[in-house]
């Protein structure tokens, strides 16, 4: 039991860093790329968070970016090896046409981590680890403290620059 929770807590630490350096290598909280991101970005501002961090969140929450397509190769890794984790990465291309995004860090971020994902199932973790994982670390940036979140992406952002 024990090993699992530190295998599903190294998936998440594994999973945050790819997707967050995707995003901010595709600079995704330059400007808020799709509808409704920019706004949300304004709304963290306004509530006394980072607007490149806010920015960046309002991507992860308007377009399948790179935590989503981390996520969903998890799942394509769960199921089918890596075939099933490229078949999540043309799941989330098509995702990004349809929300017309203009880059590709979901697409990119799902097949790295189908390939970083299957990896790690070869020394010991589960691909359901990662899913786990990557719930947790989408959670650490959406679901829990936005304003802190939102400071920690933009000085990631600025760092970058």
């Amino acid at each position: 039991m024990l090993g699992e929770v530190i295998r599903i807590l190294a998936a998440s630490i594994i999973c945050w860093v790819l997707f967050v350096t995707v995003d901010i290598l595709f600079k995704l909280p330059e400007k808020g790329g799709v509808s409704g991101a920019a706004a949300i970005g304004r709304q963290i501002r306004a509530d006394g968070g980072d607007l490149l961090g806010g920015n960046m969140m309002g991507n992860i929450v308007s377009s399948p970016d790179a935590s989503a397509g981390t996520l969903l190769a998890s799942c394509g890794v769960f199921i089918a090896g890596i075939p099933g984790g490229l078949a999540a990465a043309a799941l989330v291309f098509i995702g990004n046409r349809i929300c017309h995004d203009p880059g590709y860090a979901g697409t990119t971020g799902a097949v790295l981590a189908t390939f970083v994902v299957y990896g790690m199932t070869q020394v010991g973790f589960a691909a359901s680890d990662f899913i786990a994982g990557t719930v947790i670390a989408i959670l650490t940036i959406q679901g829990l403290f936005h304003i802190p979140a939102s400071r920690v992406l933009g000085r990631l952002w600025r760092w970058r620059a």
